[in-house]
């Protein structure tokens, strides 16, 4: 039986984790990667939380395993591979071999997997490498505006995927030239942002 004083010593510990700026790296190398692999879906899941968790917090501490994270993106898992997906966006924060360059190719795939929510996890990364990169938002941007011509499982996914690109677009517009973004966004219609579809339904 563990007595009250050793309970309130172990939660005064995890108290103190948030404001410990070298508990990340401890934590990093507390997670058990061999974890994903596990059966219980607690065990499993429990540390894809603990790796995006530990990514936003301290991207620094899981960018020597960036390869790792890559090879899940082709997994049938699919919790997994958003999980994957998002933490590559956050390492983008860290990424001074240029090792995420490569990979904008291979997550604006998903954008037309024809699965709303990998689309939508891939946007999201693909704002972040935007932000991080400003050198890849011209490409990144045109991506993005393709999502309107791809197809999910119902309208209401694709309107759901438009507005999440218009947000994620509009989350790096205010640090990106609108001069070399107007050519993309007219197609030569005269197009901006306030005439995609989903932004009139999101406005309303």
């Amino acid at each position: 039986m563990v007595h009250g004083a050793a309970l309130e010593k172990r939660s005064s510990r995890k108290r103190s984790v948030g404001s410990n700026p070298t508990l990340s790296a401890r934590q990093s190398m507390n997670i058990d990667y061999a974890d994903l692999l596990s059966r219980d879906p607690a065990v499993k899941y429990g540390c894809a939380r603990r790796l995006l968790g530990l990514a936003r917090e301290d991207p620094a501490q899981l960018y020597p395993r960036l390869d790792f994270f890559i090879g899940l993106l082709e997994g049938e898992n699919r919790i997994l591979k958003w999980t994957a997906i998002d933490i590559v966006g956050e390492l983008a924060r860290v990424d001074t071999a240029g090792a995420i360059d490569g990979l904008v190719g291979r997550l604006s795939e998903l954008l037309s997997a024809g699965n709303m929510i990998t689309a939508n996890h891939a946007i999201a990364a693909l704002a972040n490498i935007a932000r991080a990169k400003p050198e890849h938002q011209v490409r990144i941007t045109g991506e993005l505006l393709k999502v309107e011509h791809y197809s999910y499982d119902t309208d209401e996914c694709r309107n759901i995927a438009i507005g999440a690109a218009i947000l994620a677009i509009g989350s790096y517009l205010t640090s990106y030239r609108k001069n070399r973004l107007q050519p993309i966004l007219s197609g030569g219609r005269e197009r901006t942002l306030e005439t995609l579809p989903g932004r009139r339904r999101s406005s309303s």
